[in-house]
C-alpha cells in the first residue's frame, strides 16, 4: 500500500507518474527525521506490489525552495551526542540511497533553493531538471559540518574539483552553471519546470518497465562504497565546539 505521507504531498498527474512535493514551505522544505523516514519508506514501495503501476517519480518542492537542507532545529536537538548522531546519519544516507535504489526513475524538479541536503537529494536522483531561479550549494561548512552524502556521491556526478569547490566553500551556483558541470541535465523557465518534469517522467513511464528498471540498476551498480566512513567522520564533526557555536548563532539570528 502507498505510505501515509505528512512531509510530502502526492499527486498522479499522468498514468504511471507520481509527483512527490515536499510540503514544508514555511521552513523552506527543511529535512527533519520524519522527512527522511518517509522518503526512505515511500521510495521502497514504487514499482512493487500495490505500487507496481508507478513507473516514474518526480520530486519537487512547494513554495520558493526545493529544500534548504537539514532542519537546523533538528541539529540542535542532537546536541553533539555522537551516539545519537550516528543512527541519524545512517537514516539520512539510507533515505538518499533509497532514491538511488528506487525501482523506477526519479526525476528531481529543482525549484528555487537546493541547499545542503537539497543538493544531495539532486545528486541521488536519476535526472535533474531545474528552474531558472534554482540555486545549489553545500552549506554544511558554514555550520562546522561536511555534506557527508555529497562528499561520497559528488565526485561520481560532478567530479572531484567541483565537489571540493562546493563542499569546502559553501558557495552557491545557479542553474546554468549547475547544468554546465553535469549536476543538472536541463534548465527551464520556472513556470514550465513541473510540466517538463512530468512530461519526461511520462516518457520514461511509457517504456517497458523491466528494461527501465534493469537499466537504472546497472547504471547505479557499485555505488555503496564510502558511506560508512562518511557517517563516522560527519558524526565526529557534530561533536565539536565549532558546530555547536555555529548552530547557536544561526538559530539566534532567526529568533529561536
Amino acid at each position: 500500500m502507498a505510505a501515509e505521507l505528512t512531509r510530502f504531498e502526492r499527486t498522479e498527474p499522468r498514468s504511471g507518474v507520481v509527483v512527490l512535493t515536499m510540503s514544508r514551505p514555511e521552513k523552506l522544505n527543511a529535512m527533519d527525521q520524519s522527512w527522511f523516514r518517509e522518503l526512505h519508506d515511500v521510495m521502497g514501495t514504487f514499482g512493487h506490489g500495490d505500487e507496481a503501476h508507478v513507473r516514474a517519480v518526480v520530486l519537487t518542492g512547494s513554495g520558493r525552495a526545493f529544500s534548504a537542507g537539514g532542519d537546523i532545529d533538528m541539529f540542535a536537538g542532537l546536541d553533539g551526542d555522537v551516539a545519537r548522531v550516528r543512527p541519524h546519519l545512517r537514516l539520512v544516507y539510507d533515505a538518499f540511497h533509497a532514491v538511488e535504489r528506487c525501482a523506477v526513475p526519479v526525476i528531481a524538479a529543482v525549484n528555487g533553493l537546493a541547499y545542503g541536503g537539497g543538493t544531495e537529494l539532486a545528486l541521488a536522483s536519476d535526472v535533474v531538471l531545474a528552474g531558472g531561479s534554482a540555486r545549489f550549494a553545500f552549506k554544511e561548512p558554514t555550520v562546522g559540518l561536511m555534506p557527508g552524502y555529497g562528499i561520497v556521491r559528488g565526485p561520481d556526478v560532478i567530479g572531484r574539483h567541483w565537489t571540493r569547490y562546493l563542499a569546502l566553500s559553501g558557495r552557491d551556483i545557479g542553474a546554468e552553471r549547475a547544468e554546465r558541470i553535469g549536476l543538472v541535465q536541463e534548465v527551464y523557465p520556472d513556470d514550465e519546470l513541473n510540466e517538463q518534469a512530468v512530461a519526461l517522467a511520462a516518457e520514461m513511464a511509457a517504456h517497458p518497465p523491466l528494461a527501465v528498471q534493469v537499466g537504472k540498476a546497472f547504471v547505479n551498480r557499485d555505488t555503496d562504497g564510502g558511506f560508512a566512513e562518511s557517517v563516522e567522520a560527519t558524526a565526529l564533526l557534530f561533536d565539536t565546539d565549532d558546530h555547536r557555536t555555529a548552530v547557536r548563532t544561526f538559530r539566534a539570528a532567526r529568533g529561536r
